[in-house]
């Protein structure tokens, strides 16, 4: 591939590292070849995902303007692709999401529209500290988040603030990211803090890990009671699995006062240094 290099480590974990120098930016290249890897991904043998950006400074610093200027241009080409222009990146990112595993975002530098697009479906993005900046500025270019923004940023901030988000067309630096809710962790070195989590979350049961990403994802997107279904078929599915069976088995054959030390071991790299 010409811009993403995937790399599969022994525990199963793979990073993925996009580089399109000068600027990073995205494309219509780098989307075909990011779906392609994603169905490799897929594979059992996949255990957990970590995207990442290969130039100093920047994760994806956006979509390529230019790329969108030209299209604009042309008018009878815009209209004959109408809706299918944003289809096919609604659907990528889409089947990112969706894929049954996780997929950590380790933001090493300036994260703009459509590289903050692609962040929103992941499941947990760490963002490097820094002078980095992470946002939608979209409106600014007299165009708005086109590849799932005001959706997904919607579905995570509420309305109300996404709205006040998207319309100023606000980045943020990484801690001021942390604090609006749009970053899980903000780490000195974010790819290597999201290879230790992708490591710690290889371990647990792949099943477990595939259930809890499709009752969170596909409920929160019903009501509470079909969303309660959802939950209690994949609460089932985890029962009737053999690792959930063994975890069980190995945690209640421990005396009682060695119990909350061994959850505390379980995931020693799952959560962020206090």
């Amino acid at each position: 591939m010409k811009l993403w290099r995937a790399e599969t480590g022994t525990n199963g974990v793979v990073v993925a590292t996009y580089t399109n120098p000068p600027m990073n930016y995205f494309c219509a290249e780098a989307t075909q070849e990011l779906g392609t890897l994603i169905r490799q991904w897929a594979d059992p043998s996949v255990r957990a995902v970590v995207l990442t950006g290969g130039m100093r400074g920047k994760f994806i610093t956006h979509y390529s303007v230019e790329e969108l200027a030209q299209l604009a241009s042309d008018r009878p080409m815009l209209a004959a692709l109408g809706r299918s222009l944003n289809h096919g990146y609604h659907e990528l990112l889409g089947s990112l999401r969706d894929l049954a595993k996780p997929v950590i975002a380790a933001l090493n530098g300036d994260t703009m529209g459509g590289g903050f697009e692609l962040s929103l479906a992941c499941d947990i993005r760490i963002a490097a500290a820094g002078d980095h900046r992470i946002g939608l500025p979209e409106i600014t270019l007299g165009i708005l988040p086109g590849g799932s923004g005001t959706q997904r940023l919607s579905r995570l901030l509420g309305a109300s603030r996404a709205i006040d988000f998207i319309l100023r067309g606000r980045i943020c630096r990484p801690e001021e990211a942390l604090a609006f809710g749009l970053v899980h962790e903000v780490a000195d070195d974010a790819l290597a803090r999201a290879n230790a989590l992708a490591a710690g979350l290889a371990e647990l049961s792949p099943v477990a890990v595939a259930e809890i990403k499709r009752s969170v994802y596909q409920g929160s997107e019903l009501h509470l009671e079909a969303g309660l279904v959802i939950e209690a078929e994949a609460f089932m599915t985890t029962m009737r699995s053999d690792e959930g069976l063994a975890a069980m088995n190995e945690y209640v054959a421990l005396p009682l006062e060695k119990r909350r030390g061994w959850l505390e071991r379980r995931a020693p790299l799952l959560h962020p240094k206090r």
